[in-house]
C-alpha cells in the first residue's frame, strides 16, 4: 500500500526529474574530474573543466559506425542507460513529492537493473567488434554475480517495513534508520549500484586491456550518451539507496526534500571517489564471491531482519 504522506505530483515533472538527475550526474563528473587531477598532479582547475571539455569534443566528434553493425541496436543500448536511470529516480520520494508513488516501487527498481542487462549487451552485440562484445559478456559475467544478493539486500528494508512502496519503506525509518541494522544489505546495494554503473572494481566491461571494452568503438553523441547514462546510474543508485537504507528526508532543521538531495550528494560523491581506490576483480573470481560469500550473508541479514521484524509487530 502507498504512503499516504506523499503526494504524487502531475507527469509532466518528469522534465524536473530529468534534469535533476542530469544535475547529480554532472556533479559526479565534476568529482570524478578532479579526482583524476589529483592523482594525476594536475591542477585543480583542470579537474573542473575536464567534463566541460569532454562533452563538447565528444558533441564536435563525428560518430563512427563499424563494418556491418546493427546500428539500431547498438545505439538503442548506448542510450539506454540513461532512460534507464530516469525510470529509477521517478519512484524516489524527494521530501513529500513523488513522481509515481507505486505500491511496488523495489520491484521496480529490479525491473529497470534487469534493462542494464539488455542495454549493455546490445551495445556490446550491436557494434559487431571483438573488442565491444567481450565487453559485453564480462558485464553478464558480472551480473550473474550481483543480482541476486542484490535482490535480496532490497528484500531486507522491504521486510522491515512490511511494504514494497519506496515512500513507506522511507517513512518507516522515522527512529532508526536501517542502515544502522542491516549494514550488510547496504553495502551490497552499493556494490550492485557501482556494478551496474561498471565502475570502479567492476570497470572491467569498460576496461583498457580489451581497448575499451564494451565501449570501445562507440564515438561522438553515442559515447557522450553512454558515458553520461554511467554517470546517471550512479546517481540513480545513490537516490534510491536514501530512502531504502537512509532515512530518506528524515534529518533536523533541513526540510524533508533537501535532506534526501544531501544524503544524495554524499553518497555519490562516495561512489564516485571509490573508484580509484579498489582494484578492479576479475568477472570469474566475483562470480565465485557472489555466490559462495554475499549470497549466503544476504540471506542470513534477511533472516535476522525478518526475526526483528515479526519480534517487534
Amino acid at each position: 500500500m502507498s504512503d499516504p504522506s506523499v503526494t504524487v505530483v502531475p507527469a509532466f515533472w518528469a522534465l524536473g526529474a530529468a534534469g535533476l538527475l542530469g544535475l547529480l550526474a554532472s556533479v559526479a563528473a565534476i568529482v570524478d574530474g578532479l579526482l583524476s587531477a589529483r592523482a594525476a598532479g594536475a591542477a585543480a582547475g583542470t579537474g573542473w573543466s575536464r567534463p566541460a571539455g569532454e562533452v563538447a569534443r565528444l558533441m564536435w566528434q563525428r560518430r563512427r559506425a563499424t563494418v556491418a553493425a546493427d546500428t539500431l541496436l547498438w545505439r538503442t543500448g548506448g542510450a539506454g542507460l540513461l532512460v534507464m536511470a530516469l525510470m529509477i529516480v521517478t519512484v524516489v520520494p524527494l521530501g513529500a513529492w513523488t513522481l509515481f508513488d507505486l505500491d511496488v516501487g523495489v520491484v521496480w527498481f529490479n525491473a529497470m537493473d534487469v534493462l542494464a542487462w539488455a542495454f549493455v549487451w546490445l551495445t556490446g552485440w550491436g557494434a559487431n567488434s571483438a573488442h565491444a562484445l567481450v565487453g559485453g559478456y564480462r558485464f553478464l559475467a558480472y551480473g550473474l554475480a550481483y543480482e541476486l544478493p542484490l535482490m535480496f539486500a532490497l528484500v531486507a528494508p522491504a521486510v522491515a517495513a512490511s511494504s514494497l512502496n519506496v515512500g513507506t519503506i522511507a517513512a518507516a525509518q522515522q527512529g532508526l534508520w536501517f542502515v544502522t541494522w542491516m549494514p550488510l544489505a547496504f553495502l551490497v546495494f552499493c556494490m550492485g549500484v557501482l556494478a551496474i554503473a561498471m565502475w570502479g572494481p567492476f570497470s572491467a566491461a569498460v576496461a583498457p586491456d580489451v581497448a575499451g571494452g564494451v565501449s570501445a568503438e562507440l564515438s561522438g553523441v553515442d559515447r557522450l550518451l553512454f558515458l553520461g547514462g554511467r554517470y546517471a546510474l550512479l546517481a540513480a543508485g545513490a537516490a534510491f539507496a536514501v530512502p531504502m537504507f537512509l532515512g530518506g528526508g528524515a534529518g533536523p532543521l533541513l526540510p524533508a526534500w533537501l535532506w534526501v538531495l544531501v544524503k544524495t550528494l554524499a553518497l555519490l560523491a562516495a561512489l564516485v571517489w571509490l573508484r580509484r581506490r579498489l582494484p578492479v576483480v576479475r568477472p570469474d573470481l566475483f562470480m565465485e564471491i557472489g555466490w559462495v560469500v554475499l549470497l549466503p550473508a544476504v540471506l542470513l541479514q534477511d533472516l535476522l531482519v525478518a526475526g526483528i521484524a515479526l519480534a517487534r509487530s
